[in-house]
């Protein structure tokens, strides 16, 4: 039984990583878009993998949850600059959609219909998983990335989205290394290492290949032993998820 899990494991990891994305949407809020946005380190680290053009797009609101979002005037590419529909569209839902029973329903059902809407005209869709607060945030509650993770689980399942393990990476990246800084000082955003951590995990969703090896650095501004360490994480944050999928399918 578990062969036969691994076999349609890995039977569903290729049907998503078989053709590469040539247009990308991200649609989120604050969490995307500190330390000039997720999708601007995501993009260089495609096309480094690739060697080819691929393009980025970011919809963010600050503070917003998933359901602020106007989906269907998204998934028109002349509201994009775009003169094709995207491949991917990446919803981030907000961070407080997890805490309590009723957020996280109304997560779940906002992905599960926006999914709907972007698989109805050829669009394949994923979900980019929030981190958990810090101490500096007056949020913070121990082991929410257990919260986190039901409900990404829930949603990605409702919605028939891949998850990007994001929060999991941070939970990973924290255990192994204590000292680094991927919260920004408020203890909800991420610093520039939480940004770069971010990409990298989704660059390990959309491909199913490691990022480990990739020379991309932000234009100078991560050093290489940081570099090396997240890439390292983001992959086995994703291999982690893999894992939890198999067994629970």
């Amino acid at each position: 039984m578990k062969f036969i899990k691994l076999l349609l494991l890995l039977f569903l990891a290729l049907q998503t990583h078989s053709e590469q994305p040539k247009n990308i949407l991200f649609v989120g809020n604050s969490y995307l878009y500190y330390n000039n946005s997720v999708h601007n380190y995501v993009e260089p680290m495609l096309r480094e993998h690739y060697g080819s053009e691929i393009e980025t797009k970011l919809s963010a609101i600050g503070g917003s949850k998933l359901h602020h979002h106007n989906i269907d005037h998204l998934l028109n590419p002349k509201n994009l600059n775009l003169d094709q529909q995207i491949d991917l569209l990446i919803m981030q839902g907000g961070s407080t959609e997890v805490i309590s029973a009723k957020d996280q329903k109304n997560f779940i059902q906002t992905a599960k219909r926006y999914g709907t809407k972007a698989q109805n005209v050829g669009v394949k869709t994923a979900l980019y998983m929030t981190h958990a607060y810090t101490k500096a945030d007056s949020r913070f509650e121990p082991n929410l990335i257990k919260k986190i993770s039901k409900t990404y689980f829930a949603a990605g399942k409702e919605s028939n989205s891949f998850i990007i393990p994001v929060g999991l990476a941070y939970e990973l990246a924290y255990k192994e290394k204590p000292e680094i800084k991927l919260h920004h000082v408020d203890g909800t955003h991420p610093s520039q290492l939480g940004t770069y951590l971010g990409a990298a995990t989704v660059f390990a969703s959309v491909t199913g290949k490691s990022p480990e090896g990739l020379e991309f650095n932000y234009y100078g501004a991560i050093n290489d032993e940081d570099r090396i360490f997240l890439q390292k994480i983001a992959w086995k944050a994703y291999r982690m998820w893999q894992r939890r999928v198999m067994l629970n399918k």
